[in-house]
């Protein structure tokens, strides 16, 4: 199940899952690469001006510290955001539309077998999300869930947007 990414109380947003998501390794050679750093052009760490300049987002909601927006084209309904972008640290948070797979080839609906295989250093966090270094700022997170993964998501380790 996808995690919504709320606009009203992002420290328990990542404790929840709510929308249904799917995707298969053909879906993600008509949409992309998800990762290492980035989607679409948007990569984690790069400023808010810098990622309106790449055209591919939209914004939902303006905040004082962070602001949320969907990528183009994959909205993610009301209440829930796909990008968080951080005034102070640049984007923080990208989760991987429909269709997108790792460079790995991992995806949603990926087994969690098969997730290890391609990520051998995949850790359990204290909130039951699946952590992945890609480098010393930024990290996969997946969710798996009866043993395959219903998201997954590029996070800024350093941010100030949720947990």
């Amino acid at each position: 199940m996808k995690r919504a990414l709320t606009v009203a109380g992002l420290a328990t947003t990542l404790a929840a899952g709510t929308l249904a998501v799917t995707g298969t390794a053909a879906d993600a050679a008509t949409h992309g690469t998800f990762g290492p750093t980035g989607y679409a052009g948007v990569k984690i760490g790069m400023s808010a001006k810098q990622a309106a300049k790449t055209h591919k987002l939209v914004r939902k909601f303006k905040g004082g510290i962070c602001s949320g927006y969907d990528l183009k084209g994959h909205p993610t309904g009301k209440n829930a955001v796909g990008v968080y972008v951080s005034k102070k640290y640049g984007v923080a948070l990208i989760t991987a539309p429909k269709g997108a797979a790792t460079p790995r080839g991992i995806h949603t609906g990926s087994t969690f077998k098969q997730l290890k295989r391609a990520y051998p250093g995949v850790k359990r966090d204290i909130h039951g999300y699946y952590n992945v270094k890609v480098n010393s700022k930024v990290l996969y997170q997946f969710t798996v869930s009866k043993s395959k993964v219903s998201e997954m998501s590029l996070n800024a380790k350093k941010q100030d947007c949720y947990n």
